[in-house]
């Protein structure tokens, strides 16, 4: 009944708008208190951000970093409401989890020019996995826009080398309304994934290639967006929308058909 019960909620979810992802998960979590978990995990939602109290430094909420209702932050390493004997990556994981993080920072600053990013690391038996999250918004107005990027990896520690299995989801949202053209809302999200073996020396290797992958992605995922996305879009409302007056565009269509019947002749 519960496996029943958790195929619908998804189901649902892939129904309804995007950009209600948030709004719509907490009623169904409402609705059905014993799926909560498991859609948690399972949906990808656009990011939410909280301020370290310690530190003052914005950080991004996720599944990764939450333990109950308390998320950890990673500039202080602590839980905010604190969390007894929670779950913590261990020091070696931790490290490089800082170097991660200051690696990203300085790859949102060039490619978004502001926003938010977070990085979180944690242990498994035979290396460890972590989740680089970036996001960056328009100011709230008649145009808005939203950016949620999430990539989970996993890094499997071998002789001389690693395997790295990377899925990224991208989360977009674009809105404008004006008079002239009404309200327009395009939303959407976009998941990928790669599998690939690469060499390590020591655990800065990890913070390259990790870092490598996820840039990759990036750039292959905008590309897509704004190729087959936009552009299929783009050929869509124009071929739905004339700019040129109906009457000129018949008297062009009479024209042709006209230098077609001359040369049959």
């Amino acid at each position: 009944m519960a496996s029943d019960q958790f195929d619908s909620a998804l189901d649902l979810l892939r129904r309804l708008p995007p950009h209600s992802t948030s709004a719509n998960l907490h009623r169904i979590c409402a609705l059905a208190p014993n799926l909560t978990e498991d859609l948690l995990s399972s949906v990808d939602q656009p990011l939410q951000t909280r301020q370290c109290k310690k530190t003052k430094r914005d950080y991004l909420l996720c599944d990764y970093n939450r333990d109950g209702d308390s998320y950890r932050s990673p500039w202080s390493n602590e839980f905010q409401p604190e969390v007894e004997d929670a779950e913590m990556p261990s020091e070696r994981v931790r490290k490089m989890e800082v170097r991660m993080g200051e690696a990203v920072e300085v790859y949102r600053e060039l490619y978004y020019e502001g926003g938010v990013s977070s990085v979180y690391f944690w242990d498994l038996d035979d290396g460890f996995a972590g989740v680089v999250l970036l996001k960056k918004t328009t100011p709230k107005g008649r145009s808005e826009g939203g950016w949620d990027s999430i990539h989970v990896f996993e890094a499997i520690d071998r002789a001389r080398t690693a395997h790295y299995k990377l899925t990224s989801t991208v989360i977009l949202h674009l809105g404008t309304a004006n008079e002239a053209l009404g309200h327009m809302d395009l939303s959407g999200n976009m998941t990928r994934q790669i599998e690939q073996d690469m060499p390590v020396q020591d655990d800065g290797s990890h913070i390259v290639n990790v870092g490598k992958l996820v840039e990759d992605m990036e750039l292959k995922m905008r590309n897509l967006l704004q190729e087959v996305y936009f552009g299929k879009a783009k050929d869509i409302v124009g071929d739905l929308r004339s700019i040129q007056p109906l009457t000129e565009a018949n008297k062009d269509k009479a024209t042709h058909q006209e230098m077609i019947n001359s040369m049959k002749r």
